[in-house]
């Protein structure tokens, strides 16, 4: 007579199977692990308190109908950021740099590097007190009162802690540490946004009728371009091009891995976006300018959750573009004046150092940010067609994209995009300035 009785033969063969499914599904997990990189990073950047006031001023000033911007604004990010991801994996080297070994000409290479220099490291530095005082009026929604009296001044603690937060991550200067921290936020900032969006019980219909049915109201063709600068951030084209090279060293074979970050990041991004428009269409309030006032004006109609998940999503946005902010402006001082080593060189310190005390110092003063974060906006979107200029150049440089230059395909997409930036820009001038 056998040793085991049939109940007992079956367990061990349904156990010897389930090891092996174990084993084999462990196998292919390995194989197909998700590569979260710089991506998250760029959609940190992105989605700071100027995204946030920018969306929240036009959902509750034009409701659903400018949707399509942010739409346009998401395709134009993706295409663009993906040839930004590709310069710095194949090249091993950012756009700042590119552009300066490229440019032969001494008086047009100082020329392209002041242009740069101007609107990315003095630009960062102003923007920089509006990340801060984003992050802060955040967590004055969920804490309010919190200023101290300090000398006859009142004095926000939360300054200096998110100034001091932002600090440490970047003095650490270990890439791993802060693409986990921002990752973090950006998953904390996507659920408060999105949870707070389905709490508004939106018509979907005419959702998906704003994002794909482009519409021009009156008094919106600042908007529109506020709602490009806001998503395609040119001084992000610089940071994907530098960080690439933090997180992969494989090159080309590596560029598949960088894609699916890219467009993965983008497109959340991107959603957090139109939740913030969804949310502030729900009230359609023109006293509403910022994050924090459309927090409150959500609190009466759908209690106080909505009023916390605004202030977590809102100090979130500010302290990840605190960080990146500053990150940016040193890659791009390090590539225009040609300066080697890495996150922990000194050279690259100060110049994010500089650009985070800028920022703490006039977000302690009366300064109001608000206005300078709007003007950032459209700046940001006057400033892309020419960035955009010169990425499309570069890539498509065989000396130093090699086989990997831009496609017909990528480079029809590439001038689509520039030249509807590029019209909206003269319209805005056109508006501005009151021609013809």
């Amino acid at each position: 007579m056998d040793k085991f009785s049939i109940a007992e033969r079956i367990k061990m063969r349904s156990d010897v199977s389930a090891i092996r499914t174990f084993t084999y599904f462990r196998r292919r997990m390995g194989k197909s692990k998700i590569n979260i990189g710089p991506g998250a990073l760029i959609a940190a950047a992105f989605i700071g308190p100027g995204t946030v006031t920018t969306c929240t001023i036009a959902g509750s000033s034009f409701g659903y109908t400018l949707l399509w911007a942010l739409t346009l604004s998401i395709f134009a990010t993706a295409v663009l950021q993906e040839m930004s991801a590709r310069l710095g994996l194949i090249s091993g080297q950012g756009l700042a740099q590119s552009i300066r070994q490229e440019i032969k000409r001494p008086w047009l290479k100082w020329i392209a590097i002041f242009l740069v220099l101007s609107a990315i490291v003095i630009g960062n530095s102003a923007y920089e007190a509006g990340n801060i005082s984003g992050g802060v009026l955040g967590l004055n929604t969920i804490f309010p009162n919190s200023t101290i009296q300090l000398g006859g001044a009142e004095i926000n603690p939360f300054i200096p802690m998110i100034g001091l937060i932002a600090f440490i991550l970047l003095f650490i200067g270990n890439y791993k540490v802060i693409e986990r921290v921002l990752i973090g936020l950006v998953v904390l900032m996507s659920l408060s946004f999105l949870i707070t969006a389905i709490l508004t019980s939106p018509n979907f219909i005419e959702v998906i009728k704003g994002m794909f049915a482009p519409k021009q109201p009156d008094g919106s063709l600042l908007m529109i371009v506020g709602l490009i600068g806001t998503t395609v951030v040119p001084y992000n084209l610089f940071l994907h091009a530098s960080l690439v090279n933090e997180r992969w060293k494989g090159g080309s074979q590596d560029l598949p891995k960088a894609r699916k970050d890219t467009y993965i990041s983008v497109i959340l991004g991107g959603v957090i976006s139109i939740a913030i428009v969804i949310c502030a269409a729900a009230i359609a309030n023109s006293d509403v300018k910022n994050g924090a006032d459309l927090a409150k004006a959500l609190e009466p109609t759908f209690g106080s959750s909505a009023n916390y998940l605004l202030g977590v999503g809102l100090f979130a946005a500010g302290i990840t573009s605190a960080i990146t902010a500053p990150m940016a402006a040193a890659y791009v001082a390090k590539g225009c004046f040609g300066w080697k080593g890495s996150l922990k060189s000194w050279n690259f310190r100060l110049v994010w150092i500089a650009v985070l005390l800028i920022g703490i110092i006039v977000s302690m003063t009366s300064f109001k940010p608000i206005e300078v974060i709007q003007f950032a906006q459209i700046a940001n979107g006057l400033l892309l067609p020419v960035i955009a200029i010169f990425l499309l150049w570069i890539v498509n440089k065989p000396s130093i994209m090699g086989d990997f230059v831009n496609s017909k395909v990528q480079n029809g997409l590439g001038f689509i995009i520039l030249t509807i930036t590029i019209i909206l820009c003269i319209k805005t001038f056109i508006k501005v300035f009151g021609w013809m």
